[in-house]
């Protein structure tokens, strides 16, 4: 039993009550008199308590399956007044209820609460945030439900343990497959312009702005009007991805560690190309290669890179770019597009990852893939009159200096580069990747 505002309220009253006894008729009394006005509305708190357990409500929380980090998720209560509540007192059941969620998740709402007419359903939702991927154990619901007359609180537990695994960003990428469905199946504007693939598509009638050199001649003089032939860009082209989980990996970005947005968005890039085709594999390297997933198409691909891409951490560790560089040369006989997913600080700290880059051109396509923090932006664009901020200020922009001057070498090499906010890296490498293809540059 768990007592009620409106309990402490009526023993509160025993005071004034001892007061007037004792002036009326004499302290032994008034003393006599309070303790058995408390004991009545104890009493009284027990029994409203334990009438509560005739019409209990029942809670079920509905399957967690796989979270998404740094996503809203939400989480669904189900909640249902017992039918018995309308013989016995036919009133409102007063419900708190307290889902056991990892103390490591940010959440929208600790306490729920609702009130609920007899034999009627209701569903409370909401959302936690996690910032870590990794597998937790979720507890129990602790559920309170206010008695009749509302003296006292009925508490108890219904078992609901669970593990609960979060994943890389799942909602990013199923909101990706729909955008990337939906413009294969021409239901969205194509971006490619006919003319700028290799590999044939259809034919169709001559249009406004087709142009003249993709007519089918032959195709035309049997059907007697003017028809364009459309062109595709090449598929089942490989795709490799290396995912680097070194020592500036483990830095905070936005929240979520800068590796977690490299997994956020080598997914998304793997998603792109096997969307279009490709064969894609994905190797994660620190000191050595510590994970290879071998280039594969079809849609399994992505759900074999889920599984082995959501259990691995960063690590405070130099990676060794030129061995991941061997790696795929190794592996890898055919002309592929080569994508390094991590960060850099200069030209000095970085020559092994531009050494290593260089040795890929002209043979495959290299593209490095930088995860830049907001923060330093913020900080190197803010004007500011403070000796510290003035300061850090010229730190920031000294240090975005110094990645100019990386990508500008690492383009006189031949390597292709992006630079963008981690937080908004997935869609920009997704684009990329798009126009790559459309450009039939691969």
């Amino acid at each position: 039993m768990i007592p009620s505002i409106r309990l402490y309220f009526l023993l509160a009253i025993a005071i004034p009550i001892a007061l007037l006894l004792a002036m009326l008729v004499n302290q032994q009394t008034s003393i006599i008199g309070t303790l058995l006005f408390d004991c009545l509305i104890l009493g009284l708190g027990i029994i409203d308590a334990l009438r509560v357990k005739s019409h209990l409500v029942q809670v079920t929380r509905h399957p967690l399956h796989r979270l998404s980090i740094g996503r809203d998720n939400l989480i669904l209560l189900s909640v249902r007044s017992s039918p018995r509540a309308a013989l016995t007192a036919n009133q409102t059941a007063k419900i708190r209820i307290c889902d056991s969620y990892p103390l490591e998740f940010d959440v929208s709402q600790a306490l729920l609460e609702t009130s609920l007419n007899p034999n009627t359903d209701e569903e409370l939702t909401y959302t936690i945030r996690p910032q870590n991927r990794g597998e937790y154990q979720w507890g129990d619901i602790q559920v309170r439900q206010l008695g009749n007359w509302g003296l006292a609180w009925h508490d108890w537990t219904i078992p609901a343990s669970e593990k609960v695994a979060v994943y890389p960003d799942l909602v990013m990428l199923k909101e990706l497959s729909i955008k990337l469905t939906l413009e294969s199946s021409g239901t969205m504007r194509r971006s490619q312009k006919l003319g700028m693939g290799t590999e044939f598509a259809e034919l169709r009638e001559y249009g406004i702005g087709d142009d003249p050199r993709s007519i089918d001649w032959k195709a035309t003089a049997r059907r007697s009007r003017p028809v364009v032939r459309v062109l595709e860009p090449e598929r089942e082209q490989t795709l490799i991805i290396l995912l680097d989980r070194g020592r500036l990996m483990t830095a905070r970005v936005q929240g979520l560690k800068r590796f977690d947005w490299g997994v956020n968005a080598a997914l998304s890039l793997a998603s792109a190309g096997l969307h279009r085709g490709d064969r894609v594999g994905v190797g994660v390297f620190d000191r050595e290669i510590t994970t290879w997933i071998p280039p594969e198409r079809g849609q399994h691909q992505l759900s074999k890179l889920i599984e082995r891409l959501a259990p691995i951490q960063p690590v405070l560790l130099e990676p060794d770019y030129v061995g991941a560089v061997t790696k795929v040369v190794n592996q890898q006989n055919r002309r592929a597009l080569v994508v390094l997913i991590t960060d850099l600080v200069d030209v000095t700290a970085s020559t092994e990852m531009l050494s290593a880059l260089a040795r890929l051109a002209p043979r495959y396509l290299p593209f490095c893939v930088t995860l830049r923090d907001p923060l330093v932006d913020k900080i190197a664009h803010t004007s500011t009159v403070e000796i510290t901020s003035a300061y850090n200020r010229a730190v920031a922009l000294d240090l975005l200096a110094q990645r100019q001057v990386a990508f500008a070498q690492l383009k006189q090499k031949g390597v292709l580069v992006l630079d963008a906010p981690a937080d908004r890296i997935s869609q920009q490498l997704v684009n990329k990747y798009l126009q790559l293809k459309s450009r039939n540059q691969l």
